[in-house]
């Protein structure tokens, strides 16, 4: 089972602003980790915190992200990978054929846009039938099983579908795997499909579950992936799970030629199928199939979520092959979601660890799809505002296989004649620091970005980083522990370690060598470069290249803070100088100065700066220039040299590259087809050069 649709970007992840280059980039890096984040706990911890829509939904923006932005596509990209990496406490397992996941349709449009799509690959005249196996797509989680000579030697999950978990001892606690198969069979044979649990087993596990005090699974789905992946085998084997095989992967020989055949081969080797499929001819018997389906799965002893087509011949299989990480020849056509009324309790606000506020409704429990929803997702205040849901508005709540749904409508009839609308509060309810929205953003984020509780992990993290302050030893793992007991709670905090020398050391698993480490490390680290102290503190937007410009521009700590200061403040000529930096856009500068507008990061940053000695920007290297200190700015199109060869050039020499001219300018350098920058020039006297003149005049000096 994989959740990942392939749906278009709506709603409010399909922003309608178009970023920046330098926004578009920051965004993509962002949705990377996101993905990541959201694919490890669905595919390794079997507990996803957010529904299917939301992480489509994160899809979605990324996918129209790389769109507009090719050339910010990450090595890693998601679009690229299956699930994610195995889970520790497994050993691994290589995928000879690579597990891969499956496109989705949700309409009829979509599947007779499959159908065609195949049509037109294969060059199939529109008389030719096209013969695709139909069958119910399984809720549960996807395993492969290799047979040596018809007996079951190795068991793996999808993992990120080149490397799997080897859950070879638990498969074979499973009822309906075999253990040997009935001959004749391939001399190594690989079998995929299903571990699910049935519906009435389900039931019965949550009921002992609850008897017992424990914690009942939220669905059938995250039951079975809980129970394969118990270390105890014991345990496994007390769960009632099912299989049921639908594919092959490695096998040594092939005397089958379509997917009927080998259906009729997994029934004669001792596997349970899928039931009940059906060979369909074209998009229409494909949507007669599907609405029978849709319309009796309730009778159907398991939880399905969709229907999956396959091309039925094997040769036109291989002709169409793959595109990303699904095949051309098929797809799963996925239910509507389910939908129930009920009452909207509260509207709760979460904040994120990069300290996005995102609004929760919490509802009075009711059961949608077989499982019970007491909360949903309400994604942003955009999204409360359109649907004007408010606290105590009876909702419609759908769910189509999420953790946590989402709310569809208002039923308007039912609303209390002294309702009010929902006011989205501008303060962080972890910390109290301003909570603003950037123009063009949906999201509100908390400026509390050294003092917020709900960010402090993240944010101490990155402050140690390899990049920042690189203090060995004091990784993300040690950073939460020592969080969560108390012993740091902002930056500052991390250099008055060493008042609790003797604490340290009697902590678990780290002993006085280890305790004595990291306080030298921490210790020296008391000095710090002014760029790389700019770039620790987690500004947004505020990367090292960046924090270098800014270090160059206002050469020591206390200019540069009182310079933030003053445009947080409002003052009109600390912004233009700020703005006068080359690429040093409004969205940076409004970023900076929201950080510095909030009195909890002043406070933080004031205590932090009493533990450490910050270095001037260093001077530039080589023998010293006559022009250093010297403000330029270069306007028009240069032709001699690229404007960035340029600029690196002046800034060798110690020169500061301006982004527009002002009163303190020294040189302009006018470029063919220049604008107003070289009519300013003119009319407040600076001294302008042509780039040929330019260059000369720096071989004089």
């Amino acid at each position: 089972m994989n959740r990942k649709k392939q749906t278009p970007p709506s709603g409010p992840a399909a922003q309608t602003a178009r970023p920046t280059p330098l926004e578009a980039a920051a965004e993509i890096a962002a949705l990377v980790q996101q993905i990541a984040h959201h694919d490890r706990l669905y595919h390794q911890k079997d507990a996803p915190e957010i529904s299917d829509a939301a992480y489509d939904a994160l899809r979605a923006r990324y996918r129209a992200l790389i769109e507009a932005y090719p050339q910010f596509t990450p090595a890693e990209d998601p679009e690229k990978r299956v699930g994610s990496a195995p889970a520790a406490g497994f050993g691994k397992i290589t995928h000879k054929v690579p597990m891969l996941s499956l496109g989705n349709a949700f309409s009829a449009e979509d599947t007779e846009d499959f159908v065609a799509r195949i049509r037109k690959f294969l060059a199939l005249t529109e008389s030719e039938p096209i013969l695709l196996l139909a069958e119910p797509k399984i809720d549960g989680l996807s395993a492969s099983l290799l047979y040596v000579n018809g007996g079951l030697v190795q068991a793996a999950t999808r993992g990120d579908g080149a490397t799997g978990e080897n859950i070879t001892a638990n498969a074979l606690t499973i009822r309906s795997i075999p253990h040997r198969l009935k001959a004749p069979f391939p001399e190594r044979l690989e079998v995929r499909g299903e571990i699910f649990l049935a519906r009435a087993d389900f039931l019965k596990l949550n009921a002992e579950r609850e008897r017992a005090g424990e914690q009942p699974f939220a669905n059938p789905r995250n039951a079975a992936a809980g129970s394969v992946r118990q270390l105890d085998s014991t345990v496994t084997a007390a769960r009632p799970l099912d299989f049921f095989a639908y594919a092959y992967g490695e096998i040594s020989s092939v005397d089958f030629s379509s997917q009927q055949e080998l259906r009729d081969r997994l029934t004669h080797w001792g596997f349970t199928l899928n039931e009940p499929a059906r060979l369909c001819d074209g998009a229409r018997g494909l949507l007669a199939y599907y609405a029978e389906i849709e319309a009796t799965r309730h009778t159907l002893p398991f939880d399905i979520d969709g229907v999956v087509y396959k091309v039925n011949r094997f040769d036109w299989q291989e002709r169409l092959g793959f595109v990303s990480r699904a095949p051309r020849w098929a797809i799963a056509h996925k239910f509507a979601a389910e939908k129930a009324q009920t009452k909207l309790l509260k509207i709760s606000i979460q904040v994120g660890r990069t300290g996005a506020l995102t609004p929760v409704a919490e509802l009075d429990p009711i059961t949608v799809g077989g499982v019970v929803v007491s909360r949903a997702t309400l994604h942003n205040e955009d999204e409360i505002a359109r649907k004007d849901i408010r606290e105590g508005d009876e909702v419609i709540v759908q769910r189509a296989g999420d953790v946590i749904p989402q709310i569809v409508e208002v039923v308007l009839a039912a609303r209390a004649a002294d309702s009010k609308p929902f006011l989205f509060r501008d303060t962080c309810p972890e910390c109290g620091s301003a909570a603003i929205r950037e123009e063009g953003m949906a999201v509100r984020r908390c400026t509390g970005g050294l003092v917020c509780p709900a960010q402090a992990v993240e944010t101490l993290r990155h402050f140690t980083s390899r990049n920042a302050f690189n203090i060995e030893g004091l990784g993300e793992q040690r950073v939460r522990e020592l969080w969560s007991d108390g012993l740091i709670k902002t930056p500052a905090d991390i250099f008055r370690l060493h008042t609790h020398k003797e604490a340290l050391a009697q902590r678990e698993g780290w002993g006085e060598l280890s305790a004595t480490k990291l306080l030298a490390a921490i210790e020296a680290r008391r000095t710090i470069p002014l760029d790389r102290f700019i770039f620790a503190l987690g500004i947004r937007q505020v990367g090292e290249a960046t924090a270098k410009l800014l270090a160059r521009h206002y050469k020591r700590a206390p200019a540069w803070e009182e310079s933030m200061k003053a445009v947080a403040g409002g003052d009109q000529s600390a912004l233009d100088t700020l703005l006068s930096i080359d690429q040093i856009g409004p969205l940076m500068a409004k970023d900076m100065a929201a950080f510095f507008a909030e009195p909890h990061n002043q406070t933080a940053l004031a205590a932090l700066e009493q533990e450490l000695e910050i270095q001037p920007a260093a001077a530039p290297t080589g023998s010293p220039s006559k022009l250093a200190g010297k403000t330029i700015v270069f306007t028009g199109t240069l032709t001699t040299m690229g404007r960035s060869e340029a600029k690196a050039k002046a800034e060798s020499l110690g020169l500061i590259v301006s982004g527009s001219v002002s009163k303190k300018t020294d040189f302009v350098v006018i470029g063919a087809e220049a604008g107003s920058k070289a009519t300013k020039a003119e009319s407040l006297g600076v001294r302008t050069f042509t780039e040929e003149s330019w260059l000369e005049f720096l071989k004089a000096h």
